[in-house]
């Protein structure tokens, strides 16, 4: 009897905020090969955060003539590609980047965004976009303002501002498309722009790409470029694809993104108004609501950088202690906050510090600190779905550490399940492309069958209670340093 012929394979890129990622799947997702590359946040100046979208397109590209030298390239069926969100690059015509690509982390738009979320009413923004979504120094009408305002020769010259997955597939495809779902704050549950958002800002509407379905083959690779002529699929923010990744996609479901900063969701049709966070409308039977903190796992990272050790031996350090009553806290607001608070102005800081206190104890305090962040969110989350969350899917780099994990587990009172794979928004992204290939099927089928989990962590009943308690203080403690963190914005 014959051998069944081989199946198709896929290839799914994450273009992340610390690095590049790209997995070659075959059928049932078996991986054949990996790549992940890191990439640089410039920060020339307080509130600004930078990377070079050339870069990007150059490690895209490097991991792309590795798959192609790889023995079954010749069956790849489909490309997928997501990233960031609230990252922008200003290209002229001929899609060169007029500037350094503004990422979501930068707040230098933070007064424009104030602005010209005072000069739409409350009412007319959820009528336009269907939710409450807040224009923040991460908005993109924001950004617009911003270089209209301060880089007037940019300004003249832009004539596309594009995220960086549809930057890199307009280079290696020359199609220029944008989709509804990355599109935040700037569509309706129609998938179409909401003009009476894009007015704030003149000419805003003819710097945006037209939209295409995330499910939709938005072009193919370029003659010349490996895979020429393969298929790519307009795919969607990082968000979406790893929750497809995290192998969430039907009612009731939720997740917890851990990587540069923390990403939680949950799926729901309810929409309650509840403030806070990201609902976005309703994309084949899905209803996101989403809340992305600033700094998650960059927390433990800039704490690493400044004691010279490493991130691991952190995250280990940290798990070896016993979080008590007298712990000191740690506020991550590093960068300012995202969900739930939106406050560009918040920053971080220590409370309860002795002289007790050494390396581990402060790296326990970051572990604890950002995983509070994140039940502030899952809070928000809670109140705009409807609905309690009793275990969320567990990924990204952030998840690697069990002690980590564990410490996570109890200060949200859920249980975690993570998932086996750390490329979520690349194993989204592959999944995406073949359902719009017509290689895969039915998304929810297909994402339930690829991604398996490798640890569950529940919440240990002593220690969840504690972390109530000092839960409430680091509440209060946000709010006592709000003055102070007024004082400094100030000047």
């Amino acid at each position: 009897m014959p051998s069944a012929a081989p199946g198709p394979i896929l290839i799914g890129i994450d273009i992340g905020t610390s690095s590049v990622k790209a997995v070659m799947a075959g059928p049932g997702g078996k991986r054949l090969d990996a790549v992940a590359a890191a990439h640089e946040t410039a920060r020339p100046a307080p509130g600004r955060a930078e990377q070079d979208a050339p870069g990007w397109l150059a490690l895209v590209e490097a991991a792309l003539a590795r798959f192609a030298a790889h023995t079954a390239a010749r069956r790849v069926a489909a490309i997928g590609i997501t990233s960031q969100v609230n990252t922008h690059v200003f290209c002229d015509g001929a899609l060169n980047p007029l500037c350094p690509a503004i990422t979501w982390a930068d707040t230098r738009a933070a007064a424009h965004a104030a602005r010209l979320e005072g000069a739409i009413a409350p009412a007319a923004k959820v009528a336009a976009l269907g939710a409450p979504i807040p224009i923040d120094a991460s908005h993109a009408l924001a950004r617009m303002a911003w270089i209209e305002a301060e880089r007037a020769d940019i300004w003249a010259a832009t004539a596309h501002v594009m995220a960086p997955k549809d930057f890199v597939i307009a280079r290696l495809t020359g199609a220029v498309a944008a989709d509804p779902l990355s599109s935040v704050g700037l569509v309706g549950t129609n998938h179409a722009y909401a003009e009476a958002v894009l007015d704030l800002v003149p000419r805003a509407r003819a710097l945006l790409p037209p939209l295409r379905d995330p499910l939709e083959v938005v072009g193919r690779m370029a003659p010349g470029r490996p895979f020429a002529g393969v298929p790519v699929c307009a795919g969607t923010m990082d968000a979406w694809a790893s929750m497809f990744g995290l192998g969430v996609a039907t009612e009731g479901a939720a997740f917890y993104l851990s990587g540069t900063s923390e990403v939680l969701g949950v799926v729901a049709q309810a929409r309650t108004g509840a403030g806070g966070v990201v609902t976005f409308p309703d994309w084949r039977g899905i209803t996101l609501h989403a809340a992305p903190t600033q700094v998650g796992g960059a927390s433990l990272a800039w704490l690493a950088r400044i004691t010279g050790r490493a991130v691991e031996d952190l995250a280990a350090l940290g798990g070896e202690v016993r979080i008590s009553a007298q712990s000191p806290l740690f506020l991550p607001h590093l960068e300012g906050e995202r969900a739930p608070l939106w406050d560009p102005i918040a920053r971080g800081a220590f409370a309860g510090l002795s002289s007790a206190d050494g390396p581990a104890e402060i790296a326990a305090a970051v572990m604890e600190g950002v995983a509070f962040s994140a039940r502030l969110a899952l809070e928000a989350l809670e109140a705009s779905a409807g609905q309690p969350v009793t275990a969320l899917r567990l990924g990204g780099g952030g998840a690697a550490s069990d002690a980590w994990c564990r410490i996570r587990a109890d200060a949200l009172g859920r249980r975690l399940e993570r998932v086996a794979a750390r490329e979520a928004g690349a194993t989204g992204a592959f999944v995406m492309a073949g359902v719009a290939a017509g290689v895969l099927g039915d998304l929810a089928e297909a994402t339930a069958a690829l991604v398996a989990t490798d640890a569950r962590f529940d919440p240990d009943p002593a220690a969840a209670a504690l972390a109530d308690a000092r839960f409430a203080r680091f509440r209060a403690f946000y709010a006592a340093l709000g003055p102070v963190n007024r004082g400094f914005a100030a000047g």
